[in-house]
């Protein structure tokens, strides 16, 4: 993991560091490639590789996806067993431990209330001679959700976004997740119940993205698709996008972590290797004003890696991702976090809230050493599906917004109508388009 010093190697080689690569950019690892040119007869990009899968789904169906499942998961799976069954969500109810069922369902508790603090209204106001304008909040009729099932198991993205979608009031909640051996991790399938998903398919990769898009005579078709997932998903999402809405396109995970003299050096560690676990991809950054504190946290990284069981992944993260910058004072480390844009912003200083007005882009923010990322990862209630990537300079995190429509309403009266008409006779004649003149011209030249 490399230290370095802000002043000493000048501002635009940290902001280069800080620049994030594009999801066309990633690099397919060799093992990867070789697979895909031994099915396919040739090397794919990642991109080619992911169009070639949403076109064959779009117009081969549960075939596709079949051919799909087995190809990349070695499963062998028919439409007919797409589908989890009530019997098999039974069976995962006698496997879990009851406790970490009470803390799926606390946790459940505090995303559906903080979210229900989100719920906009529809609304309605009087206009001149009572004539009326207005907003219309209509949740979306069917969403799908993606739900990761490679590395690790994620019943917490379950209810982060199930819940949401049925805040919102979305009528039918789908998810897809990938299955090992033709089953569901128990946890994934009771958090689906606890958070209340309608239908759960056993499906993964670019192949369900595309079935939940274009719809299979098995999948139906959604009007938006959220959830993580790796460079797979995230493409295929990007292919779909316009047949279907996206959440957003949600790459491998982030923190930052600003810190001042005043921080523990054990838990800004901690917190970088929280990240790490997830992916060799994943990127974890510390920016402080201490240049004795970023030396203690390197050693703690390194220490605190022998302990951790996913050791290899989040050493390749810290080799590969890792970064401490050494900044010459708080504003600087501000302006470079606004540069990245991080996912998880965590503020490890004295005063955090001096510095909340400075930020402006970040997909979530942790105030203070007693809120590590985990707490918004797990349970205090904010979303967990946050823009990475910098995109945080323009995406929002998922929220119940994400699955509601505002439409506008319109009703004037004729006497408020005929008090704008000329203005409305001069604006469109102006831009030509005289026909839209006359359909407010004919109804002023008639009679009431």
């Amino acid at each position: 993991m490399k230290i370095i010093n802000s002043e000493e190697v000048g501002r635009s080689e940290i902001e280069k560091l800080l620049q994030k690569k594009s999801f066309d950019e990633v690099e397919l690892p060799q093992k990867i490639r070789d697979f895909n040119k031994n099915i396919f007869g040739k090397d794919l990009t990642a991109s080619e590789l992911v169009k070639k899968i949403v076109d064959d789904v779009r117009y081969n169906g549960d075939a596709a996806v079949i051919d799909y499942t087995k190809k990349f998961d070695n499963a062998e799976i028919c439409a007919e067993n797409f589908l989890v069954t009530d019997e098999e969500i039974s069976a995962a109810e006698s496997q879990v431990d009851e406790k970490v069922i009470d803390s799926l369902k606390r946790a459940a508790e505090n995303i559906r209330s903080y979210h229900m603090e989100q719920l906009p209204k529809s609304w309605i106001t009087y206009r001149g001679e009572n004539s009326i304008l207005g907003q219309s909040i209509i949740p979306l009729e069917r969403v799908g959700v993606y739900i990761p099932g490679g590395l690790a198991a994620y019943p917490s993205s379950v209810l982060m976004n199930v819940i949401p979608a049925k805040v919102a009031g979305v009528n039918e909640v789908i998810m897809c997740v990938p299955s090992k051996g033709g089953k569901i991790n128990p946890y994934v399938l009771m958090a689906a119940k606890i958070a209340g998903a309608d239908k759960i398919f056993k499906i993964g990769g670019a192949q369900a993205i595309a079935a939940m898009a274009f719809g299979t005579a098995t999948i139906p078709r959604v009007n938006k698709i959220t959830g993580p997932g790796n460079i797979f998903v995230t493409l295929a999402k990007k292919e779909v996008y316009g047949h279907c809405d996206i959440d957003m396109l949600a790459g491998p995970s982030e923190i930052l972590i600003i810190a001042d003299e005043s921080a523990n050096p054990v838990y800004a560690a901690a917190d970088m290797l929280s990240q790490a676990e997830h992916d060799p991809l994943a990127c974890s950054i510390v920016i402080t004003t201490d240049a004795a504190l970023a030396e203690k946290i390197s050693a703690q990284v390194t220490f605190q890696l022998e302990k951790i069981p996913r050791k290899e992944i989040a050493a390749a993260s810290i080799e590969n991702n890792g970064l401490i910058i050494v900044a010459q004072n708080l504003d600087e480390a501000i302006d470079f976090a606004n540069i990245s844009a991080p996912e998880h912003l965590e503020l490890l200083t004295k005063n955090p809230f001096e510095l909340l007005p400075k930020i402006k882009n970040a997909g979530a923010i942790f105030a203070g050493e007693n809120s590590p990322e985990p707490l918004g990862d797990y349970f205090a209630g904010p979303n967990h599906v946050l823009p990475t990537g910098g995109t945080a300079k323009f995406y929002s995190v998922l929220n119940v917004e994400t699955f509601l429509k505002r439409t506008s309403l319109i009703s004037y009266t004729r006497k408020d109508l005929m008090n704008v008409a000329e203005d409305i006779i001069r604006l469109a004649n102006v831009e030509g388009l005289t026909a839209h003149a006359n359909a407010i011209d004919v109804r002023k030249n008639s009679s009431e």
